[in-house]
């Protein structure tokens, strides 16, 4: 099956490290930018252009969500499949004659940061079985995380990543930010991020919590808002809030 990847940012070159790794071939990288693809080319020994797509069987759309349809216009014809790589949007965002699908890996990327592939989950939709199967066989044979989704159901995988992962990682940086205030290293607190995290794979996110909001001291919130101001100090309230309505506090 002839692949081609169009895009140069992190999912795009995952991707194309994922399947080299599985020796899986990629017939080729598409897209705009020339340096990035360069770079992935170089290192995964994939051919790239910028200006001449190759005919494949399989395309997958590697770029954000507010260029994947415009992206989507240059692949001609109809005989081959083409997917998405966006927890968002429908199959159905996709401009061609040809059949359409969404090829979903639930993860944060970075090109800078090893990843173990067969550990990411994998949402798979299409129009048909044959491309459900070929996309689900596909997947399989990178991750050990692989389901059928619909788009309705992903528009939720993706906000609860949005929570799980998006909001978090501010909250780390807001955190950063107080720390550095007070010329704390930011990697003293790396044990505890590190325990809150494994603490959830053996107990549920709810019955982990712990902190001043879910025992509701009072004092301990009164002396916080004082030592913040502006968007820390509301996200401060909001949060604590938050805990304590789930909790009936």
């Amino acid at each position: 099956m002839q692949i081609v990847i169009i895009g140069s940012g992190n999912v795009a070159y995952h991707l194309a490290k994922a399947f080299t790794l599985k020796g899986i071939p990629v017939a080729q990288l598409f897209g705009r930018n020339e340096k990035e693809l360069s770079k992935i080319s170089e290192e995964l020994n994939i051919p790239y252009s910028t200006d001449h797509l190759e005919k494949a069987d399989l395309y997958i759309i590697c770029v954000s969500d507010h260029s994947v349809e415009e992206v989507s216009k240059i692949i001609p014809g109809k005989d081959f499949l083409v997917a998405h790589t966006s927890g968002s949007l429908p199959k159905e965002i996709l401009a061609g004659e040809y059949r359409k699908s969404s090829f979903y890996p639930l993860q944060t990327f970075s090109k800078s940061k090893e990843l173990e592939y067969e550990k990411i989950p994998f949402f798979v939709e299409a129009e048909n079985d044959e491309d459900q199967k070929l996309l689900l066989d596909l997947a399989s044979k990178i991750s050990e995380r692989v389901m059928e989704s619909t788009h309705e159901k992903r528009k939720y995988i993706h906000l609860t990543a949005v929570f799980a992962c998006n909001f978090v990682n501010h909250l780390f940086s807001r955190a950063k930010e107080i720390s550095d205030s007070q010329e704390i290293p930011f990697d003293y607190f790396l044990p505890l991020i590190d325990e809150t995290v494994q603490k959830i794979h053996t107990i549920e996110p709810k019955e982990a919590q712990t902190g001043p909001a879910v025992r509701n001291d009072v004092r301990i919130l009164q002396l916080h808002e004082q030592l913040l101001k502006d968007e820390s100090l509301e996200i401060y309230k909001t949060m604590n809030h938050s805990i304590q309505k789930m909790y009936e506090l």
